[in-house]
């Protein structure tokens, strides 16, 4: 009997040929950056050629994601200890301080300002068939009271640093973390030098840590992607392919027109900033959660030429003040609802939504799917239906993959931008530790 071999199977084989080749060539590079490329297309493939298979794998990306979760509170308390404390001026703590949130809260509007125009631009939303209200209520869960600013101030203030830890809390570690440096650093210099010794040896084990679990990416990522795409399947956002490119079209005009003028503003070397960010937005946009590339994010913004100080205070406060990817996401999204639910907004409602979203943006934890949450209760808050919302959850994984990229981009770019600012980039040697985790 004859063998067939039909298009399918020789367009999946051609497909195949073109992933080995690709790993050829991640075989004569150094960096793990092509091999996570090759992980993301080769999950992709695989979930596409057998979804069953794929979305089983889930378990391999949710392992790398437990031991990268490990490794964050430990590290970022030990930075920003032997940051602080090391520190003779503490005045010079406090101005990066006020100026990471200055400069936070500037790019931040402006994402939302992108957000909001593209989404008026394209009108994504108008003409979208809603499911019924009942059948989406029971996949989807119910909206949690609006965020008012109390909340969240309260929110950042750890009651037990335990449990802080424990719920991967990462701001609350972080100001945890300044009191305990700001104590440490008022004490005589004997009784303050076994401690900063000890915390001093703390981070280079974090970051030797952060070398040993960065083999495991590859595999992590591959098996995320084969999940999300075995999981969804390439067709399904065929309905809502236009908001898709919306926000993909917005993020992209978000870095060439908001941060690429920042970073040449601020005399950012943007090419070897691209390298070094290269990494660890590969790393977040595979697995859709920016804690998955804060330790490699550090580490590379390090090597680049800032210093662990401010390294250590501005990407984890980034972490919940400056999330531009989700807070153009929001921007868009918010939007997007009013118009699938054929609600006229005004400009000055759009704007006083807008401000709210400033608000409640700075909770968006950098988690998969976090931005949901933050969107379920602006609806509340304004009186728009949630069935659009709901609508969303077919598109929200291959949005979060762009979206937390563009969050991990901005955070590194802004601790090189705070550290131009205050004159400090590239004048501090780096750790052997930290350099022989980026050259592997």
């Amino acid at each position: 009997m004859a063998l067939l071999w039909d298009e399918s199977h020789f367009g999946q084989a051609l497909r195949w040929l073109a992933i080995l080749l690709l790993a050829v060539f991640a075989l004569r590079r150094r960096s793990l950056t092509p091999w996570i490329f090759v992980a993301m297309v080769a999950g992709a493939e695989l979930g596409f050629d057998a979804p069953h298979l794929a979305v089983s794998l889930r378990v391999f990306s949710d392992i790398f994601l437990r031991l990268i979760k490990a490794i964050v509170a430990p590290l970022i308390f030990a930075t920003l200890v032997t940051g602080i404390a090391g520190h003779e001026d503490l005045k010079a703590v406090g101005r990066i301080g006020i100026k990471s949130l200055i400069y936070f809260e500037v790019i931040t509007t402006l994402a939302l300002v992108v957000g909001l125009a593209a989404i008026n631009f394209t009108r994504a939303g108008e003409g979208l068939v809603l499911p019924a209200a009942t059948a989406a209520m029971e996949v989807a869960p119910s909206a949690p009271p609006p965020t008012h600013w109390q909340d969240f101030l309260l929110h950042i203030f750890p009651e037990n640093i335990a449990k802080s830890v424990a719920e991967g809390q990462i701001l609350q570690v972080a100001v945890f973390a300044v009191f305990f440096a700001i104590a440490l650093a008022g004490l005589s210099p004997s009784r303050r030098a076994p401690l900063l010794t000890l915390f001093e040896g703390l981070s280079e084990v974090m970051f030797r840590f952060t070398n040993i679990i960065m083999y495991l990416a590859p595999l992590g990522v591959g098996a995320a992607m084969a999940f999300t795409v075995g999981h969804m399947g390439l067709g399904s956002l065929v309905n809502l392919g236009k908001l898709l490119l919306t926000i993909y079209g917005a993020l992209v005009a978000f870095g060439l027109f908001v941060l690429l003028p920042v970073a040449l503003l601020f005399k950012v070397p943007v090419r070897r900033f691209l390298r070094a960010v290269a990494e660890p937005a590969s790393i977040a946009f595979a697995t859709s959660a920016s804690e998955a590339a804060l330790p490699r994010a550090m580490e590379a913004m390090e090597a680049l030429g800032v210093p662990r100080r401010i390294v250590s205070f501005v990407i984890p406060a980034g972490y919940s003040f400056n999330l531009d990817g989700s807070t153009l996401y929001l921007a868009a999204a918010s939007i997007f609802v009013a118009q699938a639910a054929g609600m006229h907004l005004s400009v000055g409602q759009q704007v006083v939504m807008m401000l709210s979203l400033m608000l409640t943006s700075k909770g968006v934890a950098g988690v998969p799917r976090a931005t949901l949450v933050v969107l379920l209760a602006t609806a509340a808050t304004f009186h728009l239906p949630a069935e659009p919302i709901f609508i969303l959850l077919g598109i929200d994984a291959l949005a979060d993959m762009a979206r937390t990229t563009v969050n991990v981009v901005g955070n590194c770019l802004a601790s090189v931008v705070v550290a131009q600012w205050e004159g400090e980039f590239g004048v501090e040697p780096v750790s052997e530790t930290v350099l022989e985790g980026i050259s592997d």
